[in-house]
């Protein structure tokens, strides 16, 4: 397991609001990140529906927007491959 996939795993565990911001959308999370103060966030985005390309790209940019608009900025981004194939990307965003 990568190492970057598995501090995000181990982030995910150790802080429960956190690990609840994951399944939700990038706006969602977002506003949920906002309302708990969290100071820094870590969130799924899927690659795996429609295309990989402009499908990821538009749902990373539809994220940034999101938490730019509820005070953090990007500090972090991972892809996650599998067996060659793109799966998402773990974002972590920290509060201006």
């Amino acid at each position: 397991m990568p190492r970057t996939l598995l501090l995000a795993l181990l982030l995910a565990i150790a802080v429960p609001a956190h690990a609840g911001l994951f399944g939700k959308s990038p706006a969602q999370a977002a506003a949920d990140a906002q309302r708990e103060q969290l100071p820094a966030v870590t969130i799924w985005v899927d690659a795996t529906w429609g295309f990989r390309k402009s499908g990821a790209a538009n749902d990373l940019s539809a994220a940034h927007k999101a938490f730019y608009e509820a005070g953090y900025h990007v500090v972090d981004v991972q892809p996650y491959i599998e067996n060659g194939d793109l799966q998402g990307f773990f974002v972590t965003y920290e509060k201006k």
